[in-house]
């Protein structure tokens, strides 16, 4: 103590004095068995020199020669590289680290790294013990960090406690408004996988005009015709045919795709996610040789198409028994199942209310003619518990599964290819025990004679025996085509996945890592572009996986950029969404949003520049198609931020959780949720009639999705639904030291208490024979928005992020 007295009188410094550090990162072996010569040349490379450095940077002291920016403190080295035993297995390996104390750095707020090695790594924290006068001091990085030479600029990391804009030390500022400028980029030139630049560009890299006209789309987002959502740049120059048009990886590079470094934790999808794929549900079936298997094998990368057949060269696909199927095998063709399915299955988010009788449509009449539906009162009034449609509208007991619209626009096209189906109604009754009854389905045609000539419609109502059983078993099935389509290319891949990609772009580029907001949504945001970037480029591209097992066909892509036309970020929220459907009603006595964390938010929403910044960007560039929409929310206040974080929160973690995770358990069971119909209802006094008669089954497999398309959507599903074993579920954080910041932390840990409660309280209701529409026939419990998982194939756990 008198030591410390006197070097205070004295200005004496102790220049023997250190602070203790301990940083944790992984090397890239551990993640990359491709490159295990990496670890070889570092250990050679750190024999010839300390390789690894970092200098801290004072939160309290600026430099005057270098614009009062934070004073820099010597570098120090990581110790024992060559001795840290790095694991075959993915896993962490800590170093110490020591760093010479200066009095005049103060309290450090940051640090600099320079990685001199041949190979990059994953540096996750650095944390600091006895600093003097504070404690200790955490730095939480997640990030890649790349040989110094690939670098323009130094790697800055700051320290986990926030600051918004105006509150942030000076010595800091210049560090923290420079770091949003490199991750901005400057719009130009092919990006490297090194690179840290998030910048916008069109879905313009679909295409592949060059092999041949069959393969060319049109340019989605920059037009009113077809509006888009944006996603990354990669700045691949366009391709020879068409300026337009982004060129595309070959194949053997198709997974190496970029999107920025740090958005791809791990090799997507590598084998070792691959082990439990290939499971026999029923015997192996033999993979059909003809063009359209070798068509896929143009699209598919080796090592994933090694992946969805056995290695022996038989070519059998193996599957896990889908729960659908597992406990009754026949329960499935109920119409109970079929309703319930609406609720409870793989897209809940489509039914809605009945409100008015014929239900009506929202196409101009001047371009596509009457399209009101021909279902009457006849079809269904004997069907209703003894109530008038009247009475049942009334008593909000109707409802309706409407696919009219959305496949009306495409459907002439849609029918010139290999598909042959309709556009679809389905009107169904709340019955007294709470379960839903089908009562008709309609099955529509643009006219032969031209659009304006309105629909061709036939209805079809409920029967259990003969052909007209077998019948409506068919248009049950053209529904499920519908709703399986609908569901992957706009409910799941569009209103999820697509839309949220600007928002991980825009917070990268506009938001500090010490914003408080930042540190809100950076979890729900992990892996989007990258798993969105492989989406593009061997499923929803042309002539991928999509286009080859869902009934659109080559006009998917392009539909789903019709239907964005009508979507409207604020109805994204729950419960916006359920009372604009008509299956909720507003309750003020319901707080649901981030009441937790309110109080953290930005005192003064309009004066945060980085905060205004981010919202300007989000609209005009983002979803700029969308800019001039009066329906965004100003971001002049509180309540409107936090409902902005809400919908964010909700669309990338519990809404794509319940769009995603449903897949294999119901779809698993292609009969169940076909994805393509391959011939017409048929016509009495046919063959195919006759055939319907004689061998219904026969029949009802001949028309849903054929075996190739089948057997190549159960394998991408089966993966798809899948927990990696490093998620990270809602309520979870991968480091519990994410913010220093005490109030949200407590919150956090509140919120991570209620959702306990509620998955106990699913698992009450699923028990209770009370809600008939929670398990079913099928004796399949709702578990979708269960919020945590184990690892693999298990129809529940809400991840934080759209990561799969």
């Amino acid at each position: 103590m008198f030591h410390k007295v006197l070097k205070a009188v004295t200005g004496e410094k102790n220049e023997n004095e250190k602070i203790k550090g301990t940083v944790v990162l992984m090397k890239k072996n551990v993640l990359d068995f491709n490159d295990l010569s990496a670890s070889v040349l570092d250990r050679v490379h750190e024999l010839l020199g300390q390789k690894v450095s970092l200098q801290l940077i004072s939160a309290v002291n600026g430099d005057p020669e270098k614009g009062l920016r934070g004073k820099i403190g010597k570098p120090a080295h990581l110790e024992d590289w060559i001795t840290t035993i790095t694991p075959l297995t993915a896993g962490d390996s800590a170093f110490n680290v020591t760093f010479d104390w200066d009095e005049e750095l103060g309290v450090p707020g940051a640090f600099i790294v320079k990685n001199l090695h041949h190979s990059e790594f994953y540096l996750k924290t650095l944390t600091l013990e006895d600093v003097p006068g504070h404690g200790q001091v955490h730095f939480l990085c997640n990030s890649w960090v790349y040989p110094a030479e690939n670098y323009k600029t130094d790697r800055v990391f700051f320290a986990n406690q926030t600051y918004l804009p105006t509150e942030t030390p000076a010595p800091l500022s210049l560090y923290r408004e420079e770091e949003l400028v490199n991750l901005r980029g400057d719009g130009t030139g092919k990006l490297e996988e090194w690179d840290r630049v998030y910048d916008y560009a069109y879905y313009n890299d679909l295409a592949d005009p060059d092999k041949g006209s069959g393969y060319a789309r049109p340019v989605l987002g920059g037009s009113t015709e077809y509006p888009y959502p944006r996603r990354g740049r990669t700045g691949r120059p366009p391709t020879e045919t068409d300026p337009e048009t982004e060129s595309r990886l070959p194949l053997l590079k198709s997974l190496n795709i970029y999107v920025p470094r740090d958005e791809r934790f791990a090799p997507l999808m590598s084998l070792t996610t691959f082990q439990d794929v290939l499971k026999l549900y029923e015997g192996g079936i033999k993979l059909p040789e003809g063009p359209l298997l070798d068509s896929i094998k143009e699209n598919i990368p080796l090592e994933m198409l090694k992946e969805l057949v056995r290695t022996d060269g038989e070519g059998y696909f193996k599957f896990p028994m889908p729960q659908v199927i597992k406990e009754d095998k026949s329960a499935w063709r109920t119409d109970e199942e079929f309703a319930r399915e609406m609720l409870a299955g793989v897209n809940p988010v489509n039914i809605s209310r009945l409100q008015e009788f014929p239900p009506t449509s929202k196409l101009d009449p001047k371009v596509y003619g009457n399209q009101t539906s021909s279902i009457t009162r006849k079809h269904i009034e004997n069907n209703l518990e003894g109530l008038s449609i009247d009475e049942a509208i009334k008593n909000n007991l109707l409802f309706i599964l409407d696919h009219h619209d959305a496949l009306m626009l495409y459907l002439r096209r849609i029918n010139t290819t290999s598909t042959k189906t309709y556009a679809t109604r389905t009107l169904l009754f709340l019955k007294k025990d709470g379960t839903l009854k089908p009562l008709a389905i309609e099955l529509s045609l643009p006219h032969p004679e031209g659009d304006q000539f309105g629909a061709i419609s036939k209805v079809y109502t409920p029967a259990e025996h003969g052909v007209q059983g077998s019948i409506w078993q068919l248009a049950k099935a053209y529904v499920a085509v519908n709703d399986s389509g609908y569901h992957q290319l706009v409910s799941h891949w569009l209103n999820t996945h697509a839309v949220i990609e600007p928002f991980v772009i825009a917070t990268n580029r506009q938001l500090s890592t010490l914003h408080p907001i930042y540190k809100l949504l950076q979890p729900h945001f992990r892996d989007t572009m990258n798993i969105n970037a492989f989406a593009r480029q061997i499923l929803i591209n042309a002539g991928g996986i999509l286009e080859k097992t869902v009934f659109p066909a080559k006009f998917a892509m392009e539909m789903s950029s019709v239907v964005y036309k009508d979507w409207v970020f604020p109805e994204q929220a729950l419960p916006a969404d359920l009372i604009k459907r008509g299956v909720a009603v507003e309750d003020s006595n319901s707080p649901h949003g981030l009441q937790a964390t309110h109080r953290r938010l930005p005192l003064c929403v309009q004066k945060d520049s980085e905060l205004q910044s981010w919202w300007e960007e989000l609209r005009e560039k983002g979803h700029g198609d969308k800019k001039d929409e009066p329906w965004w929310p100003k971001m002049q206040t509180r309540k409107e931020l936090m409902d902005t974080c809400t919908i964010i929160i909700w669309v990338a973690s519990a809404l794509h959780a319940a769009l995603n995770f449903g897949q294999y358990p119901y779809a698993g069971y292609l009969p169940n949720r076909p994805t393509m119909s391959r011939r017409f209802m048929p016509e009495p006094d046919t063959p195919e009639y006759h055939e319907l008669e004689s061998d219904p089954e026969k029949a009802y497999l001949k028309t849903i999705t054929a075996q190739l398309q089948t057997l190549l959507g159960i394998s991408i599903i089966e993966i798809l639904s899948r927990h990696s074993s490093d998620e990270v579920y809602l309520g979870q954080r991968s480091d519990p030291e994410w913010t220093k910041d005490i109030e949200p932390l407590k919150a956090f840990e509140r919120f991570g208490k209620k959702l306990t409660g509620i998955e106990e309280r699913i698992i009450e209701m699923n028990n209770n024979k009370k809600w008939k529409n929670r398990v079913g026939q099928v004796k399949v419990p709702y578990t979708l928005l269960y919020p945590t998982s184990e690892g693999g194939l298990t129809g529940k756990g809400i991840p934080n992020s759209v990561s799969i």
